[in-house]
């Protein structure tokens, strides 16, 4: 089992915390926050090995979970590199392209392994369909919160719409080619709302709305390419897929056809995939150690949360 530790105890470093502990891949040693108080209040609720520094974690695992904010992402990727150490980070990699940059050149130097936590990549109802996504030319997604203080530290795009881009660079086999945008800022510093759209070269276009001062949650992102559409709902983890093939010649009583203006006859037909139940963050957590235990290459690697980071990046300076 690989030693694994925490830093950062917040809401989602609980969350990794527990995780971790209940991981047969894993041992937990423990975890190190910067807020004392809230150190104290992780020990007597959970029990967990609190260390009252990070050098003396990083010294103490295989692996360093980095669940704190964006800000500290590079100093303490540094740190646990530098020693030798795996790294699992939280999106987005870094609060800078040149930051995530200088984190890859790093493991390259000292031979670790890091993957970033873009935890939609094992979200079931992606899963679930991505191997049916083939050449997608247009798509559309919605990622509307309601509002959260915590994540305002950052711009909705950081905060939101990277999960995403994330999923479009991942489907997407072309170079982005022009990426134009705006945003507002309603309740806090940076914008809570912003629209992107993002030309690639072999002409595909997505175009990306996020949201954190809704009145629902919506998480969806629809597909579209030749004979076919895809829906995602990331949320409520469903997922369609509607094909268009040949019509036969003798279709039956039930069955959908369409006819364009060329006389050509089409089948619309349904081709829905079961969903398997999953723990998206174990799964992204435990396929982590799958790659260090067997040398192979992260799900999800710290180039794929670079170019998710630089295309943010391009989104945000539109503004």
């Amino acid at each position: 089992m690989l030693k694994a530790g925490v830093l950062g105890a917040g809401h989602l470093g609980k969350i990794h915390l527990r995780l971790l502990n209940q991981s047969e891949k894993y041992d937990l040693v423990g975890f190190y926050d910067a807020d004392p108080e809230n150190a104290k209040r992780v020990v007597e609720e959970f029990g967990y090995t609190y260390f009252n520094s990070i050098d003396a974690l990083i010294d103490a695992v295989d692996v360093v979970d980095i669940v704190t904010p964006t800000l500290s992402h590079y100093d303490c990727a540094k740190q646990a590199i530098k020693k030798g150490k795996h790294i699992f980070i939280e999106k987005p990699i870094t609060n800078t392209v040149e930051e995530a940059e200088a984190i890859r050149t790093l493991v390259a130097e000292h031979g670790v392994k890091g993957q970033v936590g873009h935890v939609e990549r094992f979200n079931p109802a992606f899963i679930a369909v991505k191997d049916k996504i083939e050449n997608p030319m247009f798509l559309e997604t919605h990622r509307l919160a309601e509002f959260n203080p915590r994540g305002t530290d950052v711009p909705v795009v950081l905060d939101l719409m990277i999960h995403d881009i994330d999923i479009i660079l991942s489907v997407v086999q072309s170079p982005v080619k022009h990426v134009s945008a705006s945003g507002v800022s309603v309740v806090s510093d940076t914008p809570d709302i912003a629209n992107a759209r993002i030309e690639f070269k072999n002409g595909c276009v997505a175009n990306l709305t996020a949201s954190r001062i809704s009145l629902k949650n919506m998480r969806k992102t629809r597909f579209f390419q030749k004979d076919a559409y895809i829906s995602v709902d990331f949320l409520e983890k469903k997922c369609e897929v509607v094909k268009m093939k040949d019509a036969p010649e003798n279709p039956g009583d039930f069955d959908m056809i369409l006819q364009n203006a060329e006389g050509v006859k089409k089948q619309i037909y349904f081709d829905n995939p079961e969903i398997a139940g999953n723990n998206a963050i174990l799964d992204e957590l435990e396929t982590f150690a799958d790659a260090i235990n067997n040398n192979t290459k992260p799900i999800v690697t710290l180039h794929d949360g670079t170019e998710a980071l630089r295309v943010a990046t391009m989104i945000i300076n539109q503004f």
